[in-house]
């Protein structure tokens, strides 16, 4: 709001210039008439509108609480009310799940929506939004149809399962998976393999809301077939496998394969369920990346289930997997629980155009977003940063240097934690030299309140824009010219 105090400090001033100017508390409907309020009116409703008023009026009575009320302009307090009001109505208006430039350097960053989605899956999603759709109509036979057939016959394709069905992400999938085939009974898993990842997610208690009692085996660094033949008993409903997502244990270390395993549940009768977590379609390594197990190896090792994302390496919109035999499969698809986990038509329009983009591996790295972010090449990550340098200078002013910089980006939401992807971008340090903690957070948040918020992170006392993920450079050089820096540092 206006300072309402700096009006009353002038209003013995402004009442010998205009000394008919009338004094005191405006009331609701004279604010209301003000030029600012019929303007917010027409955006934001007369409802909304007077409900701010009274706020805004309701403040500035408190500021105004001593002093002399018989000195305030009426109409220079209105419109100051007005302005705050107005302000007030344009804030709430502001979406809170906005566009943001990611210059995190972290690619799949699950704070900021994860993957992107190629333009064909926003069409196809746009498409389904704007009319009705066959989502649970068989259009052979006019008859009702299944929502998992836009995505079923695709991962059959891509994975080489017998039979697939989709949830609204991957824990969801682990979860219908147990409730299905281990409710009551006993699931194993090695002790390395028990995660935690963001947000507190942890496999026992998913295993624990799912209704299967874990029982862990083996020790942290090394668990082996003998830990897990001695686990199987009369309760064992089924053996689950389970990737570590966002950390490796290196070392002495052992650990049990999807292969292995197999074998050994075959021979009991057991199901084996392998829970990739970001999982992929394709091998990495084409692109330069390190080889991550892609559900197809999962597939072929004999796991009779598979769990894995589609928001992550998949490059879709969240979505979980479940992936594998078809008896095991039509079980959980079966489940009441389904119900509560399943996709609506948008997500599943985005996700199999998605999918569609894997039949044509030669093009994936043009169309997929997440993965052309990973293959840009750092010289031209480097140009890109030379072009921005001298703007951003401009922008952020003679109280910071603004340097090109080599940076590491990581791929993000669990996947290849270890890996990390040569890059460049900007680095923001204080123009004294000063290490300037206090002055670097304070351009942060200038940053994040821009109209596109730019989100970077600080380290070493600088502030790192790492380019990989700009893929706008002309509405970041624009958004960067609304850019109002914080006060310089101090010499």
């Amino acid at each position: 709001m206006v300072a309402v105090q700096s009006i009353v400090n002038g209003a013995a001033a402004l009442r010998v210039e205009m000394p008919r100017q009338p004094f005191g508390i405006p009331s609701v409907d004279e604010i209301l008439g003000s030029d600012f309020c019929v303007a917010a009116q027409a955006r934001h409703g007369r409802s909304a509108v007077v409900g701010a008023v009274r706020t805004a009026l309701a403040e500035a009575k408190q500021q105004l609480l001593g002093s002399d009320l018989a000195n305030v302009p009426r109409g220079d307090l209105a419109n100051a009310v007005a302005r705050a009001a107005s302000a007030r109505l344009d804030d709430l208006a502001q979406p809170h799940l906005r566009r943001v430039f990611n210059l995190t350097g972290t690619v799949l960053h699950t704070n900021l929506g994860r993957a992107t989605l190629a333009e064909e899956a926003i069409a196809a999603a746009v498409e389904a939004m704007r009319h009705p759709a066959a989502l649970e109509f068989d259009l052979g036979t006019g008859g009702r149809g299944e929502r998992d057939d836009a995505i079923r016959p695709l991962i059959c394709e891509l994975t080489g399962a017998e039979d697939a069905i989709a949830v609204n992400n991957n824990a969801a999938a682990v979860m219908l998976v147990l409730n299905t085939l281990a409710r009551d009974k006993e699931t194993i898993v090695s002790r390395g393999e028990l995660i935690e990842i963001g947000g507190a997610f942890r496999i026992p208690d998913i295993m624990a809301r799912a209704g299967t009692r874990l029982v862990e085996v083996g020790t942290t660094n090394r668990t082996h077939p003998r830990d897990y033949e001695a686990a199987i008993g009369a309760e064992t409903a089924l053996v689950m496998k389970v990737h570590t997502s966002n950390y490796i244990i290196q070392g002495f270390t052992a650990e049990v394969g999807t292969r292995e395993l197999s074998a050994m549940t075959r021979d009991r009768g057991l199901p084996l369920v392998d829970d990739l977590g970001s999982g992929t379609l394709v091998d990495l390594s084409r692109w330069g990346l390190k080889r991550e197990r892609t559900v197809s190896d999962a597939i072929a090792d004999g796991a009779d289930l598979v769990t894995f994302s589609g928001d992550k390496l998949l490059g879709g919109p969240q979505a979980g997997f479940i992936a594998g035999r078809k008896d095991m499969v039509r079980a959980c698809a079966k489940n009441p629980l389904k119900r509560a986990m399943r996709l609506d038509k948008v997500r599943l329009a985005a996700l199999e155009a998605t999918l569609r983009l894997y039949r044509n591996p030669d093009r994936l790295a043009e169309a997929l977003p997440a993965l052309r972010a990973f293959t840009r090449s750092v010289g031209d990550l480097r140009e890109l940063a030379a072009r921005l340098c001298g703007p951003l200078g401009a922008a952020v002013g003679d109280g910071f240097t603004v340097a090109v910089t080599e940076c590491a980006s990581q791929i993000g939401s669990g996947a290849l934690p270890l890996e990390t992807i040569p890059s460049a971008g900007l680095a923001i340090a204080p123009a004294n030299g000063k290490s300037g903690g206090g002055q670097i957070a304070a351009l942060a948040a200038a940053l994040r309140s821009l109209p596109i918020p730019v989100i970077g992170r600080i380290e070493k006392g600088r502030l790192v824009l790492d380019l990989r993920c700009l893929d706008d450079e002309g509405r970041f050089f624009e958004t960067i010219q609304r850019l109002e820096t914080p006060p310089h540092p101090s010499a």
